[in-house]
């Protein structure tokens, strides 16, 4: 059956009881206006309370998954300069690095000891690395690790392998798909949402400088799409945007995922994929699934994760707060004010649709009486804490009714954030961590062990079950040989500090924020 997007209703009020309902069954889909007020009226409880129907439509009553993959940081040596990342080191630094191939096999025997079966592997944007570095590497792993399946290369880097290797092609998706293929050949198999941050042109001007833009990004993803892959999507909020820039980005993956399902012919949930598990036997692996579409003529998105920018070790996090001076909490956040301007990318008034926010925007000199706070856009950041962030996955749950999976971001939020998450529309807890470099660098070390990610959906009140990439389960843990249930003495399973690869050396940095 063709896909055909559930209809919107515009005439109807956000907090509508029938809108929501229907939303829930996945009959009908949000506006952006009424996603944003719902997410600045509606009680936590309400918003909570409707995501969570929106995922037990998708997913069950009894089911929530985890997987167990690592993730490798293959070079932290960058030439982009996000105001976000602490992670980033020029080639010249004493901790810069790029991992021999050696290096990675050995992480990756690691993870299989495990139980593992997907390494997410991302990097730096490093210029001195020739396409065959991707290659060797990836055809490397093939060969060795048949049965680990390779998720990496953001779209950053990709734009960024376009620009390095200059491949043939009449237009940049043409010259994406060649660089796909290259890599897909030698064993790639899908693509992780690294980079999105915030689509918003305004607000990534200010902050992913040398980082590519929301179409190169977007594209990225729908040329892999076009070869069949599944991708995922993401979110960093929390710094400098407002609250409808958040809700912009998810439009524009909602969007671009029409466009693909319909491209596909089918529906994600019409496919099967993920609606695998069988109850009835407890504690048994799952056969290894047959792909659902052994080559399928589309991929789409998977997934979609947010997460709460960390301040810490950054540029932009010694930006000062919004509210700092209390006088200032009387006033229209800035990030909210240029929101307001930019109007979810409609364009500004008198200007031609899509126009550039820095061809456009003159933040100092706004008029003052319509947008009063634009000369403090980028100059204050407005922090996540754990009541935004669970109003902003369920919103996205809510809001992103073509998206099969929601992820709680326990690593960011800690463990038991990330339960609650399980009952404000997540249904996936994300990857047991053994490594991660990007956001440990900002000051989060949280790290967790497959018996307590099974005990924390347990005690949710789910049913915890290992998955694949493609959400299809490979283990359900319901009868005594649970990892959880197996557990005596909980003290040797506390939350331990992760894999740091280089350890961090301290450097100061200047903050330098243009007024444009």
């Amino acid at each position: 059956m063709p896909y055909t997007p559930p209809p919107e209703h515009p005439h109807l009020a956000a907090a509508d009881p029938g809108l929501l309902r229907a939303i829930a069954e996945g009959q009908a889909r949000l506006t952006p206006e009424q996603a944003l007020d719902l997410f600045r009226a509606a009680p936590l409880t309400a918003l909570a309370r409707h995501a969570d129907a929106r995922a037990r439509a998708l997913h069950g009553d009894s089911i929530r998954t985890y997987i167990i993959d690592r993730n490798i940081n293959y070079t932290n040596i960058c030439n982009a300069r996000c105001t976000f990342c602490a992670f980033r080191r020029d080639a010249t630094d004493a901790d810069a690095y790029t991992l021999p191939k050696e290096v990675i096999h050995e992480k990756i025997a690691q993870l299989i000891a495990i139980g593992g079966t997907q390494i997410l592997m991302q990097g730096g944007m490093n210029p001195d690395l020739p396409l065959d570095y991707y290659l060797d590497l990836l055809s490397s792993i093939r060969e060795r690790f048949p049965k680990v399946h390779i998720h990496a290369f953001s779209p950053p880097e990709m734009v960024e392998f376009i620009h390095f290797f200059n491949p043939p092609g009449a237009s940049f998706e043409d010259k994406c798909r060649w660089v796909l293929i290259k890599l897909r050949d030698a064993g790639l198999h899908s693509l992780p949402g690294g980079g999105g941050e915030i689509f918003a042109d305004p607000v990534r001007r200010k902050i992913g400088l040398g980082k590519c833009d929301a179409e190169s990004w977007l594209t990225v993803m729908y040329a892999a799409h076009s070869l069949g892959m599944f991708t995922s999507a993401t979110m960093m909020f929390g710094h400098i945007e407002g609250h409808a820039d958040r809700i912009h980005h998810m439009w524009l993956v909602r969007q671009w995922q029409d466009r693909a399902l319909r491209e596909s012919g089918v529906g994600d949930r019409e496919s099967g994929v993920g609606f695998s598990a069988d109850a009835r036997t407890p504690n048994v692996p799952f056969p290894t699934p047959e792909p659902r579409h052994p080559t399928p003529a589309f991929g789409h998105y998977k997934s979609f994760i947010s997460w709460p920018f960390q301040r810490e070790n950054t540029p932009l996090g010694r930006v000062p707060d919004w509210g700092a001076d209390p006088a200032e909490l009387e006033q229209e956040f800035p990030g909210d004010c240029i929101a307001r301007a930019w109007d979810y990318g409609r364009g500004v008034s008198g200007q031609p649709p899509g126009q550039r926010a820095a061809d456009v925007f003159d933040y100092a000199s706004m008029d003052r009486d319509q947008y009063p706070t634009a000369a403090k856009f980028g100059l204050r950041v407005r922090m996540s804490g754990s009541t935004d962030y669970l109003r902003t996955q369920a919103l996205s749950r809510l809001f992103l009714d073509n998206i099969y999976s929601i992820g709680a971001s326990w690593v960011t939020m800690g463990p038991h954030i990330g339960q609650v998450a399980l009952a404000c529309g997540a249904n996936d807890m994300g990857s047991v961590m053994m490594e991660e470099n990007v956001v440990s660098s900002a000051g989060t070390t949280y790290c967790l062990d497959e018996a307590v990610l099974c005990r924390l959906i347990r005690d949710a009140g789910f049913t915890p079950a290992q998955r694949d990439n493609t959400y299809d389960l490979l283990r359900l843990h319901n009868g005594p040989g649970s990892p959880d249930l197996l557990v005596n003495d909980w003290s040797t399973h506390r939350t331990r500090r992760l894999h740091i690869q280089a350890p961090k050396q301290p450097r100061p940095a200047k903050v330098t924020v243009n007024s444009r």
